[in-house]
């Protein structure tokens, strides 16, 4: 990961705005809910900054529960998984994890070619129920950005380099390892 600059939180709101509009009309709209969790990191200590990431940098990022979209096979466990394991899972579950959670699935097909965005992340979990049980409690952390992280990986096209923007909440020191497959707690998985 490289630190570009700091930001003011203004700057990150009007950035997650102008590609994520809350007033969104489609049936799987959930950005308000990424404005919230956006809300809730700046009060996370350490500033906002923007950053870039590498395809290694975002397999290591911290997803917070996630029940695929009302889908009925839960694609990351309340302990959390990174975006690799996540996407190991969607690969491993192939039809059946498809058909079984077709809103989750559909956006995914929908993001592979979508053109890069901003990431949203946190060094540390914000205040919310589906981050309470996260095994991961610093490093990268997901704000917002979990399908395109999986779409992009899945379709092979996370940058090795670090070219791929985005903003993070806390101190940058905290990532200095982040988080990798299998070291979310839930080994299991």
């Amino acid at each position: 990961m490289e630190i570009v600059t700091a930001a003011a939180y203004p700057e990150v709101h009007d950035a997650y705005l102008r590609d994520h509009p809350v007033e969104r009309a489609h049936e799987a709209n959930s950005n308000m809910y990424g404005e919230e969790n956006i809300e809730r990191a700046d009060r996370i200590r350490g500033g906002w900054w923007r950053i870039r990431l590498s395809r290694a940098d975002v397999l290591g990022v911290v997803l917070p529960w996630h029940l695929s979209e009302g889908g009925e096979l839960e694609l990351v466990p309340r302990r959390g998984l990174t975006v690799a394991d996540a996407a190991e899972r969607v690969r491993a579950g192939g039809a059946v994890w498809t058909t079984a959670n077709p809103v989750c699935a559909a956006k995914l097909r929908l993001l592979r070619r979508a053109p890069f965005t901003p990431l949203f992340l946190s060094t540390s979990p914000v205040d919310h129920t589906d981050y309470g049980d996260l095994a991961v409690r610093s490093g990268l952390i997901h704000l917002d950005g979990l399908h395109r992280m999986l779409a992009w990986e899945l379709a092979g096209r996370l940058p090795e380099r670090p070219l791929l923007d985005g903003y993070l909440v806390g101190d940058p020191a905290v990532v200095a390892e982040p988080a990798r497959a299998g070291r979310t707690g839930d080994e299991s998985a």
